[in-house]
C-alpha cells in the first residue's frame, strides 16, 4: 500500500557492526537530504543486536537483541539485514516480506543459496527485495545488470571481488613476499579476518559469483554450481613467473555464456587464481580494490571499479537501496523483480575451454621437452610457449597452453605428475584475458 509523504518511513536495522554503524550514522546524517530525496522521513525504529551492554553511539532505547520483535512491528516499512550468515538471518527476511515489508540485504552468502525462495517471498508480497551491496561493495554492479542491460544480452561479467585475496596477491606482486608473509602482513592491517579461509579458499568470491551470474543470465545459479579454486597454494615463483610473461595473478570470478558447436547455450561459473596480460584492465587493480567487467552483446566492455569493501563505501550502496525501497513505498511501484526465464543449463568446468599454466621441475637430460610435449599432444592441448629454466637439480619446464577443454587439460597434467622425467609439478593456473 502507497504510503501519504507526511508519514514517516519506519526503518530497521538487523546488526550493527562496520557496515551497520556506518548506515545508523548516515541516516541521522543525512536526514534533510533522505527526506527530500525520498518524499517522506526516514526514520530508524529500531537496531537489533547481539549485546545490549556493548558501548555504541546511538539512543539506547532504539537498541534491542529481539530481531524477530522489531521485524513484527507495524510501523516497520524496510528491513535493512546486515547480520550476516545463514540462520537467523534468512527467517528474519522471509518474516519481513511476508509481512509486506521491504527488505535491503548485504548477505552474499544467504543470496547465493537461497535467492530464489526469498525473491519468490518477495514477489508474492509485493514489496521489493535489493541487494546491491551484497556484491563489491559500493561499486555499482547489481543494478546496471537489472537495469541499465535489461535490454541487452549479457556474455560475460568477470571481475575481482574480494579484496582480502587482491591484497595478498598485490603484495606479493609487488614486493616478491610469499603467501604466508603476505597474508599475515594483510592480517595485521585489517584486509585479512581471524579466519580467512572464506576468502582465501575461494568461497566469498563463489557466493558473488552465483549471484552475478543469476542476474546476468536469468538464471537462478547457486553457490553449488561455481567452480572454486582458492590462492592458498599460489607461490612467490608464480608470481615471478607470470611478469616473465608480461602478465600478473589474480584471483578472478567468471560468469559467461558458453556457446556450443551446436548451438546450446549454457552458463560457466567459477572462480579461481589466473594470470591475466599486464594490458588487461582487471591487472592495474591493485590492493584490496575490486573492479568488474560486463561484456554485453550490444553495449560491449563496461568496466566498473572502486573500493569493494569497508564500512562506508559497503554502506553506501546499502543506502542507494533504502533510499529505492522508501521511495516505491512512498510513491507506489516496485524495482525489478527476479528473472529466471532462460533456466540455461550449468557447464561443468571440464567442459570450458581455458589456457593453462603449467610450472613444472624436470630431470635436467635430452628428451625431457619432447616427452612433456607429447603429453600434450595427445590430448589435443596446443602449446603456445615454453621456458626453461635453471639447470641440474633446478631445471624447470614452463609451459602456457592455448585454449582447450579444462578437461584435456587436467588430464593432461596429471598425466605430467605420472612421467619419470617430470619430478615434480609445481604450480598449475589457468591464463584469462587473451584471445588465443
Amino acid at each position: 500500500m502507497n504510503q501519504t509523504p507526511d508519514r514517516s518511513i519506519g526503518v530497521a536495522v538487523l546488526g550493527m557492526g562496520n557496515v551497520g554503524s556506518e548506515v545508523v550514522r548516515i541516516i541521522d546524517e543525512n536526514a534533510a537530504d533522505l527526506r527530500a530525496r525520498v518524499g517522506a522521513p526516514v526514520e530508524i525504529r529500531g537496531i537489533a543486536v547481539r549485546d545490549l551492554g556493548k558501548p555504541r553511539k546511538v539512543a539506547q532505547d532504539l537498541l534491542t537483541d529481539d530481531p524477530a520483535a522489531l521485524v513484527a512491528r507495524d510501523d516497520v516499512d524496510i528491513v535493512v539485514e546486515l547480520m550476516g550468515g545463514i540462520d537467523p538471518a534468512r527467517g528474519l527476511i522471509r518474516a519481513a516480506l511476508e509481512s509486506g515489508k521491504s527488505v535491503v540485504t548485504a548477505n552474499k552468502a544467504l543470496l547465493a543459496e537461497y535467492t530464489g525462495e526469498l525473491a519468490t517471498a518477495a514477489a508474492d508480497a509485493k514489496v521489493d527485495l535489493y541487494f546491491e551491496a551484497a556484491v563489491a561493495g559500493a561499486i555499482p554492479v547489481v543494478r546496471p545488470l537489472m537495469q541499465s542491460l535489461a535490454g541487452d544480452t549479457v556474455e560475460r561479467v568477470a571481475g575481482i571481488v574480494n579484496g582480502t585475496t587482491n591484497y595478498i596477491l598485490s603484495a606479493m606482486d609487488e614486493t616478491g613476499a610469499d603467501y604466508a608473509d603476505s597474508l599475515a602482513e594483510a592480517g595485521r592491517l585489517g584486509y585479512a579476518e581471524a579466519d580467512p579461509t572464506a576468502d582465501v579458499e575461494g568461497y566469498d568470491a563463489a557466493a558473488k559469483a552465483a549471484i552475478l551470474a543469476s542476474i546476468a543470465f536469468h538464471t537462478r545459479v547457486t553457490a553449488a554450481d561455481v567452480h572454486r579454486e582458492g590462492i592458498s597454494s599460489v607461490t612467490a615463483s608464480d608470481l615471478a613467473a607470470a611478469k616473465k610473461f608480461d602478465c600478473t595473478v589474480k584471483l578472478l570470478s567468471i560468469c559467461e555464456r558458453v556457446h556450443d558447436a551446436d548451438g546450446r547455450q549454457r552458463i560457466s561459473a567459477r572462480v579461481y587464481p589466473a594470470l591475466i596480460p599486464l594490458s588487461h584492465p582487471l591487472a592495474t587493480v591493485n590492493g584490496a580494490f575490486n573492479a568488474v567487467v560486463v561484456e554485453a552483446e550490444n553495449a560491449g566492455r563496461l568496466m566498473f571499479y572502486g573500493q569493494g569493501a569497508g564500512g562506508s563505501p559497503t554502506a553506501s550502496a546499502v543506502l542507494g537501496d533504502m533510499v529505492m525501497a522508501a521511495r516505491n513505498k512512498v510513491h507506489g511501484g516496485r524495482g525489478p523483480l527476479e528473472s529466471t526465464y532462460a533456466s540455461l543449463p550449468i557447464a561443468p568446468v571440464d567442459d570450458v575451454p581455458t589456457r593453462y599454466y603449467v610450472s613444472m621441475k624436470v630431470a635436467d637430460k635430452p628428451g625431457v621437452l619432447s616427452q612433456v610435449a607429447g603429453e600434450f599432444s595427445k590430448r589435443s592441448v596446443s602449446i603456445a610457449a615454453v621456458r626453461q629454466e635453471g639447470a641440474g637439480e633446478d631445471a624447470r619446464l614452463i609451459v602456457v597452453t592455448h585454449r582447450a577443454p579444462d578437461r584435456a587439460q587436467s588430464e593432461t597434467v596429471a598425466a605430467l605428475e605420472d612421467m619419470d622425467a617430470v619430478i615434480k609439478v609445481s604450480s598449475v593456473l589457468r591464463l584469462e584475458g587473451t584471445d588465443d
